[in-house]
C-alpha cells in the first residue's frame, strides 16, 4: 500500500520512520518546490539563468523568443527547492552583465525573508504568528451592506466591543462610502463622523486598534490624534500627497490599496493583461517610494484591493494569485467580505446573502499566507480561520 503526503507533513513523516535527523533537515527540503516569476528580465539573462538552473537541478521557463533575442527583455518562471536557488544565487553573484547580480540580490531577499511586523502609531507591535480579523465598523449613511453601518455613539461603542469579544484585533471606521458609484465627501464632514467614534471607543476600550478608512491627509491627521492607529488609504497615498508625511509625523502605519479612478469611476477601467503581475508591481513600486520617503517596512501593508477596478475575473485571479504579494516583507490584507464578486459568483445574491462566500475568501486569505481579513462578520470569520489553522498546524 502506497499513501500519498502532504508536503508540509514529510519532515515529520520522515522522523517517524526513523530517519537520522541530519537527513529529515536535507530531504525535507526537497519536498518544497517555490515556483516564482521574474518579470522584465534582459533576455541574454533569462537564458543564463535558464542553463544554470538546470545545472543546479531545478528549471526555469522562458518564452520560445528568447532563443533568437527577438526581444530586449521577457519574463521567467523558475521552479526550484531552497537549495536550487542558493546555488543559482552563487553563480548570478558571479557573473556582472546583464543585471543578474541584482537579480540574486533580490532572489536571496525573497528567500529568506522573516515574518512581517507593523508597529503601531503608538509604538506597539502586531505580529502575525496567526491571521489577525479587522472588523468592519461603517459610520456611513449609504455602505453597501447595510448591516455594517453604524449610527450613533452608543450603537458604535456597542458594536466595537462585540467585534473585540468576537475575535477582532483591529476594528476598521469608515467615514465614507467607497463603493462602486459612491460619491465623494468631504474631510470635514468624514471628521465628524469618525472621530467621535473613535475617541469613544478609545474611551471604552483602551487597548482596542482602530484603522481609519480614509484617503484625506486632514481625516487622517485628526483620526490620528483621537486615538486612531492605523491609516487605511484605498489610493494607497496618490489621492492626497500629504497621506504618507502624516505617517511620517505621527509614526503611523499605512495600508496601501491597489485602484484605479475614483470609487465613482472605477469600474469603468477594468481591463488587465495580467491583473496579478499589475497589482502586485503596483503596490511594491508604491511601498519602494513611500520608504524612499523615511517610511520604514514595519510602517506598510499591502492590499490588493478586491472589487476596486476589477471585475469578476480579475477579483478571483488576485485572490487565486495572492501568495504573489506575500513574502516580500510586508504584511498583506485581503479584503473581499460580502462584494459583489461574491454575490456574482455565487448566482447573483445580494449583499445579505454572501457570508459563506466570504468565508470561503478567509481561508484563501490563510492557505496564501496572508496576514489580515478585514471582514464584517468577525465571529464567523475568526472561528473558521482559527479551524483552518488548527489543521494546518496541527495543534
Amino acid at each position: 500500500m502506497i499513501l500519498q503526503l502532504p508536503p508540509n507533513k514529510v519532515a515529520e513523516e520522515l522522523k517517524n520512520v526513523g530517519t537520522h535527523l541530519v537527513g529529515i533537515e536535507i530531504m525535507a527540503k526537497k519536498t518544497q518546490i517555490f515556483p516564482l516569476k521574474a518579470l522584465k528580465v534582459r533576455t541574454p539573462a533569462a537564458n543564463i539563468i535558464k542553463q544554470e538552473m538546470l545545472s543546479a537541478g531545478g528549471d526555469c521557463a522562458v518564452p520560445a523568443m528568447a532563443v533568437t533575442g527577438a526581444q530586449d527583455y521577457c519574463d521567467i518562471v523558475l521552479l526550484g527547492t531552497l537549495q536550487h536557488y542558493k546555488r543559482l544565487c552563487i553563480k548570478l553573484k558571479l557573473t556582472g552583465y546583464f543585471g543578474l547580480d541584482k537579480l540574486a540580490a533580490e532572489l536571496e531577499k525573497i528567500l529568506t525573508f522573516s515574518k512581517p511586523s507593523t508597529k503601531l502609531a503608538d509604538g506597539r507591535e502586531l505580529h502575525y504568528e496567526k491571521t489577525i480579523v479587522m472588523g468592519i465598523i461603517n459610520v456611513t449613511p449609504d455602505s453597501f451592506f447595510a448591516a455594517s453601518r453604524v449610527s450613533n455613539l452608543e450603537n458604535i461603542v456597542k458594536t466595537a466591543g462585540k467585534m473585540l469579544a468576537d475575535g477582532a484585533e483591529i476594528l476598521d471606521i469608515g467615514g465614507e462610502s467607497s463603493r462602486p458609484g459612491a460619491e465623494s465627501v468631504s474631510p470635514q464632514e468624514e471628521i465628524t463622523r469618525v472621530v467621535p467614534a473613535i475617541k469613544a471607543i478609545k474611551a471604552t476600550y483602551p487597548q482596542s486598534i482602530i484603522s481609519i478608512d480614509t484617503y484625506h491627509s486632514a481625516t487622517a491627521r485628526e483620526a490620528l490624534l483621537a486615538g486612531a492607529d492605523i491609516l487605511n488609504d484605498i489610493t494607497a497615498g496618490e489621492a492626497d500627497e500629504e497621506m504618507a508625511q502624516v505617517a511620517l509625523q505621527y509614526k503611523a502605519p499605512i495600508i496601501l490599496m491597489h485602484m484605479r479612478g475614483t470609487p465613482k469611476n472605477m469600474q469603468k477601467n477594468t481591463h488587465y493583461d495580467n491583473v496579478v503581475d499589475e497589482v502586485t508591481q503596483y503596490l511594491l513600486t508604491r511601498a519602494a517610494q513611500l520608504l524612499c520617503l523615511g517610511l520604514k517596512p514595519e510602517q506598510i501593508i499591502l492590499d490588493p484591493g478586491i472589487g476596486f477596478a476589477k471585475d469578476k475575473v480579475a477579483n478571483l485571479k488576485l485572490m487565486n494569485g495572492l501568495v504573489a504579494l506575500t513574502g516580500h516583507g510586508y504584511p498583506v490584507l485581503l479584503a473581499a467580505s460580502r462584494k459583489a464578486s461574491i454575490g456574482k459568483v455565487l448566482g447573483d445574491l445580494p449583499p445579505e446573502e454572501r457570508l459563506e462566500g466570504t468565508l470561503a475568501t478567509s481561508c484563501q486569505a490563510v492557505y496564501a499566507g496572508a496576514n489580515i481579513v478585514r471582514v464584517h462578520d468577525v465571529k464567523e470569520n475568526a472561528r473558521v480561520i482559527r479551524m483552518l489553522e488548527a489543521i494546518l498546524q496541527c495543534q
